[in-house]
């Protein structure tokens, strides 16, 4: 399994992915779950993926070779929302193809995508492509979306994030919410993908990965642990 957290902020974009893949308990991987594509000039995309492992590989890799080879590609299209339909059409061609009887052996083909992003001419945008190829768009009323593993994440984020939050504040609120879900679910863990994508900037460079041994994030850790008990020692008792 994996989660994923993007968000959309007056500021621009954050995304957070993690890279477990478990297919059963002695079947444990480590896959990227983040992708980039851009143009530097007025395209710039990040997709986020859950699911099955086999068929967000086959849409990335045909993403990128349709922007070499064909003449309507990510690069070429004029909107955001044009971006989430072409994706969300591949998608279902890709499960479509790949849904018969003696492939498939009852194997859930599903996978859920984040894709955010900014064409020239518009604002940044948030959308969430569903395993049927349809989607919806962040807006205002809710700034963030999540796919995989994403209850345990969910709180610390309908506390913190609103449109206007900053940046940096909405990865550390990004990281606390994947730290909860590590701690959580075995199907979750490090190394971390992240990504802050400055509005108007084209630019898709904001990246690193987080592993286990990064100094930041152990102290991320360790600090909100640690005010969480503090602040929960703190609470008055209820009396029955």
């Amino acid at each position: 399994m994996t989660y994923c957290v993007a968000m959309k902020l007056a500021e621009g974009l954050v995304c957070v992915a993690d890279s477990r893949t478990n297919a059963g308990v002695d079947n444990i991987s480590t896959f990227r779950k983040l992708f980039t594509f851009g143009n530097g000039r007025d395209h710039a995309l990040v997709l986020l993926s859950a699911g099955n492992l086999a068929t967000t590989q086959s849409i990335v890799e045909l993403l990128k070779r349709r922007i070499e080879e064909a003449e309507e590609n990510l690069m070429t299209l004029p909107s955001m929302y044009d971006e989430a339909a072409y994706i969300g059409r591949l998608m279902r061609e890709i499960i479509d193809r790949d849904t018969h009887p003696q492939q498939s052996q009852g194997v859930d083909l599903g996978c859920s995508l984040l894709l955010g992003g900014q064409i020239r001419g518009e604002e940044p945008r948030l959308f969430l492509i569903y395993p049927q190829g349809n989607f919806i768009e962040a807006s205002a009323e809710t700034p963030f979306f999540q796919i995989g593993e994403f209850k345990y994440g969910k709180p610390i984020l309908d506390r913190i994030i609103k449109p206007d939050t900053p940046l940096e504040t909405a990865l550390t609120c990004g990281l606390i919410s994947m730290d909860s879900t590590i701690k959580s679910n075995l199907t979750v863990d490090l190394p971390l993908d992240v990504l802050i994508y400055d509005k108007d900037s084209y630019s898709l460079e904001r990246t690193r990965q987080i592993s286990a041994e990064d100094e930041q994030f152990l102290a991320l850790r360790k600090a909100w642990g640690e005010g969480i008990r503090e602040l929960f020692n703190r609470l008055p008792n209820t009396e029955l």
